[in-house]
């Protein structure tokens, strides 16, 4: 737990929620009843309207229509209630203790899977989000007496239920202290520390929360699946980039710095990344 002090983070003292404790030592949490019928109902009706005005981008990892259809970004600048969710104050109490009271918003993107989305029912991959932030060797345990830090936080503010049948959020305990990237697979057997993956099936109105090194994925569906339906931010410290819009659309150089750029390095190098986490 961190505060920021005259600019500087320092560790924080005093109670925080249980939520804050579970997300630092098992790098997960699920808030429930967050938002109410009404809010639900609300904001579903503008999101679905952003689906109707804003086309698709192409910033969907494999680049299908079906796929990039599913999704839509920035999406506070697209909403008047995305833009008052995102600081939902049950949110950023839980987060705040974990990131800094300055932390913001670095990534916004709407879901919308429609039912049967799943090839295979297999689910996806098991991936994180970033990092890891802190590498570690296979010889390298983190200490136990040490918090491990925390840098980004995902968060899936629930629209409609996402039970077991649409392939919930699959998560692995305590898998944000590894240092590791897990294997790119679909094994639902896999395990970190002899633990194996948890399941976090949600009501409308609940927030599923993860921290970005996370071992997590989504978990298999079946033919019952109805598809799912969530918003999600990406919250992190504030020496974190925001990655709302790619750097070949937002960035700090010049026409003519870009005109002299003679390599991907030095793209690079000047801010000029290619997408890729948080980035779509």
């Amino acid at each position: 737990m961190l505060i920021r002090k005259k600019g500087y983070l320092k560790p924080r003292t005093g109670r925080v929620l249980k939520a804050c404790r579970q997300l630092e030592d098992e790098g997960y949490t699920l808030l429930k009843r967050v938002l109410s019928e009404e809010e639900i109902n609300k904001l579903s009706r503008e999101i679905n309207d952003i689906y109707k005005r804003v086309t698709p981008d192409g910033r969907a990892s494999l680049g299908l229509l079906e796929e990039d259809s599913a999704f839509r970004y920035e999406m506070f600048n697209r909403g008047t209630l995305c833009q008052e969710v995102v600081a939902h104050p049950k949110i950023l109490k839980t987060i705040e203790p974990l990131l800094g009271e300055d932390c913001h918003v670095i990534a916004n993107t709407s879901w919308r899977n429609p039912p049967g989305s799943d090839p295979e029912h297999k689910g996806g991959v098991w991936h994180i989000d970033g990092g890891p932030h802190i590498p570690l060797t296979d010889d390298q345990v983190w200490p136990s007496d040490i918090p491990h830090p925390v840098f980004a936080i995902g968060t899936h503010i629930f629209l409609q239920d996402c039970p077991m049948a649409c392939g919930p959020t699959g998560v692995i305990p305590g898998s944000n202290l590894s240092g590791k990237s897990p294997p790119l697979n679909y094994n639902m057997s896999l395990t970190w520390n002899n633990v194996s993956a948890k399941p976090l099936p949600a009501k409308a109105g609940d927030v599923a929360m993860f921290v970005s090194d996370t071992w997590h994925r989504r978990l298999p569906t079946s033919d019952e699946d109805s598809g799912r339906f969530f918003l999600q931010v990406h919250y992190a410290r504030r020496d974190i980039a925001q990655r709302l819009r790619r750097t070949t659309d937002v960035n700090h150089v010049s026409p003519q710095a870009i005109a002299r750029i003679k390599s991907d390095r030095e793209k690079t190098l000047l801010g000029l990344h290619p997408p890729k986490f948080y980035d779509g």
